[in-house]
């Protein structure tokens, strides 16, 4: 028999793009969802109607990441043909204020700066870094050890982190000019995440392995034992009992949740959640919660309790799950699929949450 968590998430809309969902991203004042294919459609779904919007249409090129602002002001696309476009959503309908040409390299990472209007892209072994409001670009990193790999900005704007081979590099935003510090590993980080609270950053590492620094501190955990590359790395926005993130991360179809423990000889201690039989593609926490999302190419979306037991399976994909994102107010989960679908469940009573902590 179901029980009442088994039934808090439920399929409340469907739609559709022509090729796999490669990206999928809610506004932070959760007004828009857009999602963009492998195909180079991108398409911007309006609430609480679910009125979508085509920003563009198929191109033959994909795109490969998008983000809003921190404040939703903008929006960015960056893909196969180079192209970094950024829509003005300001006016009643989106406007399409600026594209980069950056010909001949493959933009497959972009994020936005936690706290202004500065873009960071990739564009092979550099990083630019793109002002909205003076439409310039303000600094170009060059990561030199190999093609930048991840990136992320600490959440309050003061630090800018790439990955790549032998690791990651590490700029302070207020000084581009300053010199970098050096994150070194032996192999190349394929992931990296700073911790919400801006005490951690891990990195998630090509010979299966993940690290964890705490910033300020030069002696890093290394945690072992993944079957593959770390692909995917997200922290909770809420500590736990001893006051420390969760930290989730997956290999493979392992998703491995790590705690911070109160005895500093243990340092993180890890818990495996086994549920899926194909790759994990995507994971995420619910926000303010310690709820976790994982997507995979199962065709299974599994919600995670408190990153223990768990408590509900999503379905929607037949040939499996590409990306996921929570609702910025954590009440609705959309994911996006293999074959194009893109899915959101919404929380069905919203009088007791099951993921608080």
């Amino acid at each position: 028999m179901k029980t009442k968590a088994q039934l808090e998430f439920q399929q409340t809309w469907r739609g559709c793009l022509s090729d796999y969902v490669t990206a999928i991203a809610w506004s932070p004042d959760g007004r828009y969802l857009a999602a963009c294919s492998a195909a180079g459609e991108v398409v911007l779904i309006s609430l609480p109607g679910f009125q979508s919007t085509l920003l563009q249409k198929e191109t033959g090129y994909s795109v490969d990441c998008l983000a809003f602002s921190y404040d939703g002001r903008f929006l960015a696309i960056g893909g196969q043909d180079g192209q970094v476009k950024i829509w003005s959503l300001q006016a009643v309908a989106p406007e399409l204020v600026t594209t980069l040409e950056n010909k001949s390299v493959w933009v497959d990472r972009l994020c936005w700066s936690p706290t202004n209007h500065e873009l960071a892209f990739s564009l092979g072994k550099y990083v630019q870094v793109w002002d909205a409001d003076t439409q310039d670009v303000v600094a170009t990193l060059n990561f030199e050890a190999s093609t930048v790999l991840d990136l992320d900005w600490r959440r309050d704007g003061k630090y800018l982190a790439l990955a790549g081979y032998q690791g990651a590099r590490v700029w302070n935003a207020k000084d581009w000019d300053a010199e970098e510090e050096a994150l070194d590993i032996p192999s190349a980080t394929v992931a990296i995440a700073w911790s919400p609270d801006n005490q951690f950053i891990s990195e998630g590492n090509l010979d299966n392995t993940l690290t964890v620094m705490e910033w300020g501190n030069p002696a890093p955990w290394l945690m072992r034992g993944f079957p593959g590359k770390v692909r995917h790395l997200v922290w909770s926005d809420v500590p736990t009992s001893v006051g420390v993130p969760m930290l989730a991360s997956c290999s493979g179809a392992a998703v491995v949740v790590w705690e911070r423990d109160r005895d500093e000889r243990v340092g993180w201690s890890s818990r495996i959640l086994g549920n899926h039989q194909g790759v994990v593609q995507a994971i995420a926490f619910q926000p303010n919660s310690l709820l976790l999302a994982s997507a995979a190419e199962d065709g299974w979306v599994a919600l995670w309790h408190r990153g223990t037991r768990l408590i509900q399976s999503l379905t929607g994909a037949s040939n499996g799950f590409s990306c996921l994102t929570w609702h910025p107010r954590g009440h609705q989960l959309a994911a996006g699929g293999l074959d194009g679908e893109l899915l959101v469940w919404s929380q069905a009573s919203r009088g007791q949450g099951f993921g608080k902590r």
